[in-house]
């Protein structure tokens, strides 16, 4: 079956992004052009500063290009509003940080529900959604505590469970496994690799790790803001 472009939830062309004026000018990535579809796990893989935070940043509107085209959900990021973009980060887009960036006054729960109410889910329904997520991420047990008190593993299921709160159509991974051994990391990314095949989402990861990208369907490998390669990855079963 062709694929429709409602199918596309992200796309680039030729999107370039500098920094800095024209005597101290640095790009950050050159003339890129794919897309990722419903369904599928891209993973862009490369080395530190090889320009895969800024083409994350630019897919979650956070940065705008200095040139070439980023469409999202199907239409031009630049036709947003700011208003709009946030709301969708709110409520379509989930993302998962190597540092994860919990908010250490609040409990694990509490983490996962701020997400919702942001999203404007009443605090009852925010609450129960917050518990059934954490229960499927196995650390209901830790709903009550704070993230100092918990492990690398613990806070990055926390983690994953406030991604997924909103059931968002697109999750930005960046290292999520960057702080985790390798069993914690080849669970996590089990679960991102579940999300985008059993729920039809998408899921775009950045990470160094060629063991990671053993789960991806498609791998985009990156050197200094250069997309390399553009391939096929042969998909391990989940465990």
């Amino acid at each position: 079956m062709k694929e429709s472009e409602t199918d596309k939830i992200v796309r680039l062309d030729n999107v370039t992004k500098t920094f800095g004026s024209n005597g101290h000018r640095t790009v950050a990535l050159r003339n890129a052009s794919f897309h990722v579809s419903r369904g599928e796990l891209l993973v862009l893989l490369g080395p530190s500063g090889s320009g895969k935070t800024t083409l994350l940043t630019l897919i979650a509107g956070l940065l705008e290009p200095t040139s070439g085209k980023i469409s999202l959900f199907g239409r031009s990021i630049g036709h947003y509003t700011s208003k709009e973009l946030q709301q969708l980060r709110a409520r379509r887009i989930g993302f998962v940080f190597q540092t994860f960036l919990l908010i250490d006054s609040l409990t694990a729960q509490e983490n996962v529900t701020l997400v919702l109410r942001f999203a404007g889910k009443a605090r009852t329904e925010a609450q129960r959604r917050a518990h059934e997520l954490l229960r499927q991420f196995q650390v209901a047990h830790l709903a009550e505590k704070f993230p100092p008190t918990l492990s690398q593993g613990e806070k990055q299921r926390v983690a994953v469970a406030r991604a997924f709160a909103n059931g968002p159509d697109l999750i930005i991974a960046d290292e999520p496994t960057g702080s985790l051994e390798s069993k914690q990391g080849l669970e996590i990314m089990q679960l991102l690799q579940q999300y985008a095949r059993d729920l039809n989402k998408c899921v775009v990861i950045a990470t160094h790790d060629l063991r990671i990208a053993e789960l991806a369907h498609r791998i985009i490998r990156m050197e200094d803001g250069v997309l390399l390669q553009n391939t096929a990855s042969t998909i391990r079963p989940v465990i």
